[in-house]
């Protein structure tokens, strides 16, 4: 278990402006835990969730719990009114706050027709030329730095791989993938950023679906033989034809979404291979474990630390009652390492037999599509690594020795990672 702070008070400590909890999250989620499986925090109208069957829980049932507040966490833009009915409240403010409108935010029929999209995306024929094309940008990539002896994990090879991987997927146009290379946001404009602000209007996704917009028009009017094609014609299961903007807003969620939680979980499988002697040696020796390893990564130490709910109907999950308006924090990470789910939960161990039953990427009908990406991404970046590089270290000139780690974080409170991270190796 994680040790509480001494220097914080929860109790008077606001999670979503606290960016010590968010550089620190683990004490502060057994701390919760300690209080019980589902704690109201007493501020915000939120209740938080750490135990892992409540969350399994909420995160099936999309009747009386909403993903409406996903993306804003308590910041929905709602002011409950019991007197009217509590979905025509939600949908009067989706219709009103464009933002709400994503796959992440979306209810049942409308989150079922973007996954439809989704699904035509990634098909298991596009996975595996996808993959096949992992392999070559993760060389290229390496090839730019590996004479250096060093990189920044993030900069230097996380957001390139995980940019083109994702542009190739959804079939931008080779000639257009090196601009898509400066297409990253800034950390302080995502959401989950501490305070609750974050600025769409200086999101680069909003440059990548006028992009987009005219990648969907062309090829309606003009098909080729070509993956974003096969894309602008995919339909809905009753077999209509997506309007423009749906095709734009997924690829585009699709786009960022699978950028961020990549680029971190590259981070934090390389601290894990620093931290832990001998585990890139037992990896190239056994090579069948890294798609083990890379699962335990997202358990012990997955990139989306929270999500949330909002609750619809009066409903009891084990022994609390929630309200309609309150916001359901549900922590995943705290999930991840609930002692009542995972032997020894805050102990590293790539041999843990139940490591799949992990909810990283979520469950129900809001399971992440992109869970397969990730992984395969995860497993050929460590890949590619391990076969070109050896004793990889975190430069502790810029980030201190083991057990005190100097990092700067994401100041989120949704999601978990480092700015920077430069490493050392040595090539092979």
């Amino acid at each position: 278990m994680s040790e509480a702070d001494p220097g914080i008070d929860y109790d008077k400590t606001d999670v979503f402006t606290a960016y010590d909890i968010a550089a620190k999250p683990h004490p502060y989620f057994e701390y919760l835990r300690g209080k019980g499986p589902i704690v109201p925090l007493g501020y915000r109208n939120v209740v938080a969730v750490t135990g892992y069957d409540e969350g399994l829980a909420i995160f099936r049932d999309d009747i009386n719990f909403s993903a409406i507040n996903t993306v804003t966490g308590p910041y929905l833009p709602l002011d409950y009114d019991p007197h009217r009915p509590m979905d025509e409240q939600i949908e009067e403010c989706r219709a009103n706050n464009g933002y709400l409108s994503s796959v992440m935010s979306e209810d049942t029929a409308a989150h079922e027709k973007s996954k439809a999209i989704l699904n035509g995306i990634i098909t298991p024929a596009r996975m595996k030329a996808n993959e096949a094309y992992m392999y070559e940008v993760a060389d290229q990539i390496i090839d730019e730095f590996i004479g250096k002896g060093r990189f920044n994990v993030v900069t230097d090879f996380g957001q390139p791989f995980a940019q083109l991987v994702i542009a190739e997927l959804i079939g931008v146009p080779p000639e257009d993938r090196v601009a898509v290379r400066g297409m990253a946001a800034d950390p302080g404009q995502m959401p989950g950023n501490l305070g609750g602000g974050f600025d769409m209007s200086a999101n680069p996704l909003l440059r990548m679906g006028m992009q987009f917009y005219g990648y969907v028009l062309d090829r309606r009017a003009n098909p080729r033989d070509d993956v974003l094609t096969r894309l602008c014609e995919q339909t809905y299961d009753d077999g209509t034809l997506p309007p423009p903007e749906a095709v734009v807003a997924v690829a585009t969620f699709l786009f960022g979404a699978g950028q961020d939680t990549t680029v971190q979980l590259f981070a934090a499988m390389l601290r894990q291979l620093a931290d832990n002697p001998g585990l890139e040696d037992r990896l190239r020796a056994e090579p069948a474990l890294i798609p083990d390893f890379v699962d335990e990564v997202l358990r012990i130490e997955g990139v989306t630390k929270s999500t949330f709910r909002y609750v619809r109907n009066r409903t009891t999950v084990g022994d609390f009652t929630f309200e309609p308006g309150q916001h359901v924090m549900l922590h995943i990470s705290a999930m991840n390492r609930d002692p009542a789910k995972f032997e020894n939960p805050a102990a590293f161990d790539v041999g843990r037999k139940n490591v799949r039953q992990h909810v990283s990427f979520g469950r129900g009908l809001h399971a992440c599509a992109g869970g397969p990406l990730a992984r395969a991404e995860g497993r050929v970046a460590i890949e590619r690594l391990l076969a070109r590089a050896r004793n990889f270290r975190i430069d502790e000139g810029r980030h201190g020795p083991q057990g005190a780690r100097q990092f700067d974080f994401l100041p989120n409170y949704s999601l978990y990672g480092v700015l920077e991270q430069q490493m050392t190796f040595e090539r092979i």
